[in-house]
């Protein structure tokens, strides 16, 4: 194969690769979400962790209020808005050139990011149930629902000496926005993870076996069909590259089957070829035991007529030079003929 048919069977096979690697993870994580053991946050919850290995389920779904432990964190900018996680961030936007399209493309940046945390439970929407299960680490989930509570575009303000200093340098500010995010006290979570109950504390904590920690506020089912539904966009990503990977693969093993078969016929054409010769050889004998001298080689039986340049070899006449396959090679020596000189004998 060529160069860049090996380069593109390269990109492509890896790039299959490389999606059936992630469509694996993404099929993985939809099993174990599909095989987590569902419990109910009653007063059965401590029972069932007491009867189970080392008091623990390994991955587990439990659906719960938010419910504060200590103090709540306020909003900064909403009144009566209380929460157990608060997000603050500054995102600067801005235009910036691009010198390759020439068109000014939007740009944006975190210059400023803090996220405060409470200890929080997850406990019952029904009152009086007395049972609870602390969130550990609830900034490590892979999909924590957190709710926009604020949100204010701070527009820059430009002289016109900016704005001509901000075309030569190629970037153009926009603004800074300014977002709270919070996990409000009172939301229902689904969380899913590892469940063990610690002394008298059950907690709710990253799986230890590589599984996604989940603190999502949709149901379980909406979570399940939303991991599946990445699983079979993954799937079809995976068949199409790899579809495209066999389809040059065979055009690449079709083009080299036509080249092995052009030399083997090629082969075969040279040994019918020089078998003939042999026997025509043995056929044409003068008395003595010697051949003709200036018959032709191929045919021995016309006269030799002209002269193969650049090896500068007689040995063939006019005929048999033009019924040599192309691409035409002297007969004795094999190598290229790039012009023949007719041989006159006078």
């Amino acid at each position: 194969p060529s160069a860049v048919q090996a380069a593109l069977l390269a990109a492509s096979a890896a790039l299959t690769a490389l999606l059936y690697s992630v469509y694996r993870q993404k099929a993985r994580v939809a099993r174990g979400l599909e095989g987590a053991r569902r419990v109910r946050l009653d007063g059965d919850l401590r029972t069932v962790l007491l009867e189970a290995p080392g008091r623990c389920v390994p991955y587990a779904v439990i659906e719960g209020v938010v419910r504060s432990v200590k103090e709540t964190l306020s909003s900064q900018f909403v009144e009566n808005c209380k929460g157990v996680v608060q997000r603050l961030t500054l995102q600067e936007h801005k235009m910036v050139w691009n010198r390759t399209t020439h068109l000014w493309n939007d740009y944006e940046k975190i210059i400023h990011q803090r996220t405060n945390t409470t200890p929080f439970d997850l406990v019952p929407a029904e009152e009086g149930a007395g049972v609870a299960v602390r969130v550990m680490k609830p900034l490590d989930a892979a999909e924590l629902s957190l709710e926009t509570v604020y949100e204010k575009f701070h527009p820059s303000v430009q002289s016109f000496t900016d704005v001509i200093g901000h075309y030569i340098s190629g970037e153009r500010p926009k603004g800074i926005q300014e977002t709270e995010q919070m996990l409000k006290v009172g939301t229902v979570l689904t969380g899913v993870g590892e469940l063990v109950l610690d002394n008298t504390t059950i907690k709710l904590q990253p799986p230890k076996q590589g599984m996604p920690y989940y603190l999502s506020g949709v149901d379980f089912d909406s979570l399940l069909q939303k991991q599946e539904s990445n699983v079979r966009f993954w799937k079809i990503l995976t068949v199409v590259f790899g579809f495209a990977t066999c389809t040059v693969l065979f055009f690449i093993l079709r083009k080299q089957y036509r080249h092995h078969r052009e030399r083997q016929h090629l082969r075969q054409m040279q040994e019918e070829f020089r078998q003939a010769q042999e026997r025509l050889m043995r056929e044409m004998k003068v008395e003595g035991g010697e051949t003709l001298k200036n018959s032709c080689v191929v045919c021995l039986s016309n006269t030799k007529s002209c002269v193969f340049l650049e090896c500068g070899h007689v040995c063939s006449c006019n005929e048999c030079y033009r019924a040599l396959p192309e691409p035409k090679r002297c007969p004795i020596c094999r190598q290229p003929i790039s012009r023949v000189v007719p041989l006159y004998n006078s």
